[in-house]
């Protein structure tokens, strides 16, 4: 892994937080020239330390207000079911996330839907579907405490 010093680390803190940051701004923020500024963060993106930009979406305005959280429990845990299972579910784009995990289960899928009856159809059409999958368990959240929490950097 490349090493990273103090300057980086708050250029990265900075990012995260205000990815629309001007370099002027950053520069002046970090206390480091516009050019130099520049190349540091040329530097971070090339060795992809920043993986990319974007926009944070309002999912309730947008029709998005369920969010589950589905463990995953596969038939059997071989490589092959393990890569179909993910050329799987990197196809469906419902699922915004799913990570392989330790204990009980194989998979953490999260997802987003207008409703209860869209997930169920999801779940029914999609989820169930995928390659390997022998049982699920779903976890309707009720409150999003925290969503957005940036990497602790500085």
């Amino acid at each position: 892994m490349q090493q990273i010093d103090r300057i980086d680390r708050r250029i990265l803190d900075i990012l995260q937080r205000d990815g629309r940051i001007t370099n002027l701004e950053l520069s002046d923020r970090i206390g480091l020239s516009p050019t130099a500024t520049s190349e540091r963060m040329r530097r971070l993106l090339k060795e992809g330390f920043v993986t990319g930009f974007g926009a944070r979406l309002d999912p309730q305005r947008l029709g998005f207000g369920l969010l589950v959280f589905v463990e995953v429990l596969l038939d059997k845990t071989t490589p092959d079911i393990f890569t179909r299972f993910a050329e799987a579910v990197n196809r469906a784009p419902e699922v915004l996330e799913c990570h392989m995990v330790a204990g009980g289960f194989d998979y953490l899928v999260k997802t987003r839907m207008a409703d209860m009856a869209a997930f169920r159809r999801f779940l029914g059409d999609v989820l169930l579907s995928l390659p390997g999958v022998r049982e699920t368990r779903t976890y309707a959240v009720m409150e999003e405490v925290k969503n957005d929490g940036p990497l602790p950097l500085a």
